[in-house]
């Protein structure tokens, strides 16, 4: 368990950009300033009997970089302490985070309510795999809660949802959601990947678990694959044991690049959402777009909810063009500047076709369902000039 809850810690009661820029760090006898990468498989024992007892772990310390290393260490500690989290795990991906905290927590019989309104490979880790392990799943409609708790059953475990949603950034009430759960006798599991603990915070709204693909906005640069689980204790000492024994675990050179980018994190999330914003209220007045998702604009059903529980509202929007699939890879095809990639979080401004991509390997009832259409592209916007994103999406709007 991380210390920054006792009062006696330097740290207690920081602020975010404090937490972002020294948790976790501790110096070696070296006395360096930056945090150094352990580049180390496994640690040699001062004897049989330290090892028996590190192995067993009546002592603290390191044993193999599969589950201990002191960079990676580092990392899980800043990320819980920015979430307000007792302790946090790294792993491999935001999918591995995903499923390890699935496999650690779920069971063959145990149900589970997701959100339709998710990644696309997070829902067929749902409704594929998760349920050929004979976890039963239902997904409903983010936003409407009496969907949710119609779904819930005697065995239901775990509710599973992101908010601000991909991509077309529904908001949940995680307050109601966090309650529902609790009196169905579940876990709230949360994806705060599109706000990041600098614009919101699901474990202080009643949430249990937060995860998070450290790949996009915890890096920032596209440099790297990692996620996170954070939460309780005696949840996270659970997912621990899965990632020990499974091995979906981050590397110390990948731990080492997202501490170097948590200490930037609340002025590029602060940039990323002045920008968003100023495209989303472009964009919502152009001809030729049909609608524009996001929750920063007042038309957008979540704004105020929104409000209430983020700080700004993110760098990732949607938009229908007029038409259908032709139309919209015409405007993405026509891009310049932006980068054809479905990652996101990235200071590069991304664009992309969710139907034919990020939700491709969803069959048309379930895209339908999710509002993945064909004339839907995503736009995570990123820090370059807003006048340049604009002509760059001109070019292909004003030819439709």
């Amino acid at each position: 368990m991380t210390d920054f809850f006792d009062e006696n810690h330097p740290l207690f009661g920081a602020e975010l950009d404090t937490l972002a820029i020294r948790a976790g760090q501790t110096r070696t006898q070296e006395g360096e300033h930056g945090e150094p990468i352990f580049t180390t498989s496994s640690y040699v024992f001062e004897s049989a009997q330290q090892a028996a007892n590190r192995f067993s772990g009546e002592e603290p310390g390191n044993v193999y970089s599969r589950y201990t290393n002191p960079t990676v260490r580092t990392f899980e500690q800043r990320i819980a302490a920015l979430e307000g989290a007792e302790e946090g795990v790294a792993t491999a991906s935001g999918m591995a985070a995903i499923l390890s905290t699935c496999m650690a927590l779920l069971k063959s019989g145990d149900h589970v309510i997701c959100s339709r309104s998710v990644f696309g490979t997070t829902t067929m880790l749902f409704t594929k795999y998760m349920e050929r392990f004979g976890v039963q799943v239902d997904l409903v409609n983010l936003t409407d809660l009496s969907q949710w708790t119609a779904a819930v059953k005697p065995n239901t475990k775990l509710f599973f949802l992101e908010t601000p949603s991909n991509p077309l950034c529904d908001v949940a009430d995680l307050e109601k959601m966090s309650q529902l759960a609790k009196e169905s006798g579940s876990l709230l599991v949360v994806d705060n990947c599109f706000c990041t603990p600098a614009l919101q915070q699901p474990l202080a709204l009643g949430a249990d678990i937060v995860v998070h693909s450290a790949t996009k906005y915890l890096d920032g640069q596209g440099r790297c694959l990692g996620g996170a689980v954070v939460g309780r204790s005696e949840h996270i000492q659970e997912v621990l044991a899965f990632i020990r024994t499974c091995g979906p675990t981050m590397s110390p050179f990948n731990a080492w690049v997202f501490l170097k980018g948590l200490e930037t994190l609340r002025i590029r999330m602060q940039a990323h959402s002045q920008n968003a914003l100023a495209l989303a209220n472009w964009l919502n007045q152009h001809k030729n777009v049909e609608r524009v998702y996001y929750s920063g604009l007042e038309s957008h059903p979540g704004h105020e909810l929104a409000l209430k529980q983020q700080r700004a509202f993110g760098g990732v929007l949607s938009f229908k063009v007029n038409g259908g699939r032709k139309e919209a890879w015409q405007v993405i095809d026509s891009t310049r500047i932006m980068s054809l990639t479905a990652n996101l979080g990235d200071v590069k401004t991304t664009i992309v076709h969710p139907a034919t991509t990020t939700h491709g390997r969803l069959d048309e009832d379930s895209k339908r369902e999710a509002g993945i259409s064909e004339n839907l592209i995503r736009v995570a916007v990123g820090l370059e000039a807003i006048e340049d994103l604009q002509k760059d999406l001109s070019r292909g709007l004003d030819l439709i």
